[in-house]
């Protein structure tokens, strides 16, 4: 099942990534180049250098959980910052580029 939400942190790997890479290989880049906990719940999201495929890591309740989607035409905007907002994902994996757009602020607790 699907599980990820706006509750969740997403961090995007400012590099290229080997999309051979599984679990391990995503986890030792999670610890060495973003200097985060890959069983933080935090979900990480990786991009081939062609932006045609992307890799989201997700430590779950007793497992990691990797989520992997192959695009057959185009490739996925890069987003400019390394934290992401789930609205940032979303739209990121739908394909749909903001040309120009003004966030109001917003109380968060």
């Amino acid at each position: 099942m699907f599980s990820l939400n706006s509750s969740h942190r997403y961090f995007l790997y400012q590099g290229y990534c080997d999309m051979r890479k599984s679990f391990d290989g995503l986890c030792g880049l999670v610890v060495s180049e973003l200097n985060r906990n890959a069983t933080s719940g935090d979900v990480f999201v990786f991009l081939n250098r062609q932006r045609t495929h992307i890799k989201l890591l997700h430590w779950e309740h007793g497992g990691f959980v990797l989520y992997y989607k192959r695009l057959e035409q185009g490739s996925f905007p890069l987003p400019k910052r390394q934290v992401l907002s789930w609205a940032d994902l979303v739209l990121m994996i739908e394909g749909i580029q903001v040309q120009k757009s003004r966030q109001l602020r917003r109380y968060q607790i």
